[in-house]
């Protein structure tokens, strides 16, 4: 943490982290960095904020890696209760990495299976989804009665992502909270990275 940065500015990040450890599960490696001045933070502005973290489970959601930056936010703080809430629903961007790992247990899982024999009954033909890997930067899916991956396409569009399994033609769009609008999706280093953009409502 910056030795010249306010008092203020320190409190600030350290409720901050706060917050997000009382929101997830699991977080690590948890970074914050808050630039503002004692003065600007006391009107109730921030410049700007910035944060990392890995690792993260957040209502059974596996986050390998997240960036969230937010600029030019307006703040009400209360220092005697430690309560922080952003004014006027401020965009912050960020960009999200999953693994191979981190994918499965989550479209397997009992919280979120749902999800994941929705696209199976869609894309794959099938109702239930089998297994998930990431090889070579592409996406295979498998379902239980084919017993065989299948190469899937991911693609963002007009804010959202889809699916699509050419071998049978078929696209599915990915249920996603209508604040929430997807920039981009590519797959780097067999890590699907999501880059968005949301409104905060605190």
């Amino acid at each position: 943490m910056d030795s010249n940065k306010g008092i203020l500015a320190k409190f600030l990040e350290k409720v901050i982290r706060v917050l997000l450890i009382k929101e997830c599960k699991n977080i690590g490696n948890l970074k914050i960095n808050l630039i503002a001045t004692t003065i600007q933070i006391i009107k109730g502005e921030i410049q700007k904020i910035n944060i990392t973290a890995k690792d993260i489970d957040y209502k059974y959601l596996l986050l390998d890696e997240v960036e969230i930056e937010a600029n030019q936010l307006k703040i009400n703080f209360n220092l005697s209760n430690k309560e922080l809430k952003f004014k006027g629903n401020p965009i912050i961007k960020f960009k999200i990495k999953f693994s191979e790992t981190s994918l499965k247990e989550i479209l397997l899982s009992n919280n979120w299976n749902w999800i994941g024999n929705m696209i199976s009954s869609k894309i794959l033909k099938h109702e239930r989804l089998k297994d998930l890997r990431i090889i070579n930067n592409n996406l295979l899916l498998e379902a239980f009665e084919s017993n065989a991956f299948e190469q899937i396409n991911v693609k963002a569009e007009n804010g959202k992502i889809y699916l699509f399994n050419k071998n049978y033609n078929e696209i599915i769009k990915i249920p996603i909270e209508d604040k929430i609008y997807i920039k981009n999706v590519k797959i780097e280093n067999n890590l699907i990275n999501i880059f968005a953009k949301s409104s905060i409502i605190l």
